[in-house]
């Protein structure tokens, strides 16, 4: 299932979603023209690889690739597909959370997603990259903090694709499962991608109330403001 776009109109215009994809855009663009044996270096020295962490442990550097993994990415296709999430999903998350609070739960999803893929494979040499683990936090926000956000998503069917709608927390919950049942294929991180759901779910109850109920669009994807 791929999303096409939420019922939920945010109440102030996103700064740091479309910030955030500017900055993944200029990171794989400054990476396009690279030779692959520069492209493989580079990667190799900011992406987060387990076994120089745990061996470098006691020096803070060590940490400094937990940081920068998340705006590297294997690909296109990769960037594209986690780009087109946090924008679908995270506008209301950041509406929800304020700027600064965005900042840190975005983060600190990320540390808890590569936290999940270094103890799932403390040998591993392969270097992880992209920002889904951090991408998946803001998921399981959206799914506690917007369950009733209807989602429409495509769903490709044999030659065909078809337009579904479903519920947030029905789509979220699905994809969360597919996390679980993709355990044990190769070349997707995706311990990163559970642990990050999950810290996304629990950060979230640190966002503010609200005395005000969300604005959801009364019929198919309307958006509207809800008048005071």
């Amino acid at each position: 299932m791929f999303p096409i776009r939420d019922s939920i109109a945010p109440r102030r215009s996103p700064v740091l979603v479309p910030l955030l994809i500017a900055v993944n855009v200029l990171v794989y663009l400054y990476m396009l023209p690279m030779p692959a044996s520069v492209e493989e270096a580079w990667v190799t020295l900011h992406g987060l690889v387990p076994a120089r962490f745990f061996a470098g442990l006691g020096d803070p550097a060590a940490f400094v690739p937990a940081f920068t993994s998340m705006f590297l990415h294997g690909g296109l296709l990769h960037l594209a597909g986690n780009m087109w999430f946090l924008w679908i999903f995270g506008d209301n998350v950041e509406d929800r959370l304020g700027r600064l609070g965005f900042v840190v739960f975005y983060l600190l999803s990320g540390l808890a997603a590569a936290a999940g893929q270094l103890f799932a494979e403390p040998t591993s040499t392969i270097p992880m990259v992209g920002a889904s683990g951090a991408i998946a936090g803001v998921l399981g926000a959206y799914m506690r903090l917007y369950p009733r956000a209807r989602v429409e998503a495509a769903v490709p069917i044999l030659l065909f694709i078809q337009m579904i709608e479903l519920p947030a927390v029905m789509f979220l919950g699905l994809w969360f499962v597919m996390q679980f049942l993709g355990l044990g294929s190769p070349g997707v991180a995706w311990w990163a991608h559970i642990l990050g759901f999950v810290a996304g779910f629990l950060l979230s109850f640190l966002a503010p109330r609200r005395a005000e109920p969300d604005r959801r669009a009364p019929a198919r994807y309307v958006r509207y403001r809800r008048r005071a």
